[in-house]
Parts: C-alpha cells; structure tokens; sequence
C-alpha cells in the first residue's frame, strides 16, 4: 500500500470543494477509504486547515469537518528532531520544511502530494500534485 502526506493545500482543497482541484483530492481521499492507499498529515497541517476553515464556519463545523477526515487519514508525529531538521535546511518555507522532515523521518512515507510542487523541490521523497500521482499508479 502507497504511504503519502498530504499537503495543506490538498487538505483544503478537498474541504472546500476547490474546483477543479478537489475532484483530484476525492480520488485520493476514495483510495485512502478503500485502503488502496494511506494517507498521512502533521500536526501542523490540522491546525493550518482549522485555522483556515475558522474564517469561514464555525468551530464546530470545522471540527466536525477534520474529526471526519481523520478517520481515512493519519496524523504524523512530529519532535524536536523534525523542527531542528527544518530549521536548518535549505528550505525557503518553513511550513514545508516541517511536513518535509516529517514525511521523511518517518520513513513511512512514499510520496508527497501538494499543489505547490515547487515548493519542495529539494526534497528526496517525490512530490506530485493528485493528479499526476493519480496518473502514475
């Protein structure tokens, strides 16, 4: 079975039914609920996506909403040693830089699929947007 973190991007995606990006993101989210698939998030990747839902519903609608989403999907840990690792990499994004060395140490995870792909482009796990990991599996 393919292990793979998701983005905050993707997560919102999905959440809010970004066209056309979300229709990418349900297949995942399928996979993951027929357990084709594993998908992994941080803890950081919670709280961003509360924090972005925050501003428009409320609280109880948007942890009904990620309370949800956390029964097809797994929460990464995340220590010390993942933030030392951010801090001191090369990454221009430190939100990245963290859901990286997450991935990473975890040795877990396959791939990362994120709309930004650019933003990861040091990393040594391949990154994919859903739609070109839905394309190569």
């Amino acid at each position: 079975m393919k292990k793979i973190l998701l983005d905050t991007d993707i997560i919102l995606d999905f959440l809010l039914d970004r066209k056309p990006f979300s229709d990418n993101t349900l297949q995942v989210l399928l996979k993951c609920e027929n357990k084709e698939l594993q998908a992994f998030v941080t803890p950081v990747i919670v709280a961003n996506t509360y924090y972005l839902l925050r501003q428009k519903a409320s609280h109880v609608y948007v942890i009904e909403q990620l309370k949800r989403l956390l029964t097809i999907i797994s929460v990464l840990s995340m220590d010390q040693r993942q933030v030392l690792s951010a801090l001191d990499s090369k990454f221009t994004d430190f939100e990245d830089a963290l859901q990286y060395f997450s991935a990473l140490h975890h040795t877990k995870i396959e791939a990362i699929l994120t709309r930004n792909t650019k933003d990861f482009k040091l990393s040594e796990l391949p990154v994919f947007t859903p739609k070109e990991f839905l394309a190569i599996l």
